[in-house]
């Protein structure tokens, strides 16, 4: 079935990349999909007007993902990108060689997903359109049918009819309660993917913070070190200007001077290095309180999710006791229709009696 798909797409776009898959058990580490950088493809299929990103190790599908429109697909670095596959239910990751790869696919996602978006509303249009003519169908065909009998049962009809447009109703509240959960899921597998980077950042932060804690230590003993080897080269410097001796003893002082200059600059460049990872330290709490922030957002989304399923779980039970009382309507027309019947069936025999009393 894939082989027949693959004959009716065209290829718009092609690049090679390391294909990665998020682990599914832990969901933060990256699992390699191929051994080497392999061949990521976009296919457009114009009989279901559809757009698949397609990649191949040999003959297996190591991707095989159909874009949407509320897809995203995200630049964690200079060279790897990410986006989630609800339908999947994973995420993809990307490493290209160049980051100008990396801005050519993301350019090509972004047009692909704009197009994935124009052909559905056009498709929704296109339904909507049909969905209209078929509703109307029906009710010209049962005015055409309507006969004579039917109109002595016509309040049970009534109920029957208000049911049934209860009914769609009720489904249609139901679809669109399916949707908005949908997209709900899909708004958490984003923040789930937006998650997962923010705690590979922070956990790269994290033993980049842990190691320069522990070279901090050993840089403020070396600084200490200098600044006692700094201070007794002053002394030294200080008592030879006052003795003021000549000769040989000016060559020692030059070496002293250029030994007090070397070490001022390494402890410059010290004191630059411990602003650097000062700087990185904050950096690092910036970097929790948007993960913070990203948790408290999905879980948002979760309570969000569980809203709604009690909402559809709710509206399934309406629909199922709407379902019942149509039943129960549709059972007391049937025995309104068999005592019409009954009735109808004396007045014919009453009828003729009375034909049979009047030719005697």
């Amino acid at each position: 079935m894939f082989l027949h798909h693959r004959e009716r797409e065209q290829p718009i776009f092609s690049t090679r990349a390391h294909v990665f898959q998020i682990d599914p058990t832990t969901k933060r580490n990256w699992i390699p999909a191929s051994k080497h950088a392999v061949t990521v493809s976009f296919f457009y299929d114009a009989n279901r007007n559809a757009y698949r990103i397609i990649s191949l190790g040999g003959t297996k599908a190591i991707i095989n993902c159909t874009v949407t429109p509320s897809m995203t697909f995200t630049k964690t670095s200079q060279k790897f990108g990410q986006w989630a596959d609800s339908r999947a239910n994973t995420v993809y990751g990307l490493g290209f060689a160049t980051e100008q790869q990396l801005h050519q696919f993301s350019e090509k996602f972004k047009e692909v997903k704009d197009a994935a978006r124009l052909a559905r509303e056009k498709s929704q249009d296109k339904e909507l359109a049909n969905t209209a003519l078929t509703i109307a169908a029906p009710q010209d065909l049962s005015d055409e049918l309507q006969s004579p009998p039917l109109m002595c049962v016509n309040g049970p009809e009534d109920k029957l009819f208000r049911s049934q447009s209860a009914d769609i109703t009720l489904a249609s509240e139901k679809e669109r309660i399916k949707k908005m959960l949908s997209e709900g899921s899909i708004c958490e597998i984003n923040l789930e993917a937006e998650l997962f980077t923010l705690q590979d950042s922070n956990s790269k932060l994290v033993a980049a913070l842990h190691e320069a804690n522990a070279n901090v230590e050993q840089w403020k003993k070396q600084l200490a070190a200098y600044q006692g080897e700094t201070e007794r080269l002053r002394e030294q410097v200080a008592e030879l200007e006052t003795h003021g001796g000549q000769g040989p003893s000016d060559l020692l002082k030059d070496e002293l001077t250029q030994s007090l200059e070397e070490l001022e600059a390494l402890l410059k460049a010290k004191d630059e290095e411990i602003h650097i990872l000062q700087c990185k330290k904050a950096e690092y709490h910036e970097m929790e309180n948007e993960r913070d922030e990203a948790i408290l957002r999905l879980r948002e989304m979760e309570m969000r999710s569980s809203e709604l399923e009690r909402r559809i779980q709710n509206t399934e039970q309406n629909l199922s006791n709407s379902l019942e009382d149509r039943d129960r309507m549709d059972a007391e027309i049937q025995r309104a229709i068999e005592i019409l019947d009954i009735k109808i069936f004396d007045l014919n025999d009453l009828r003729q009696s009375l034909v049979k009393l009047l030719d005697k």
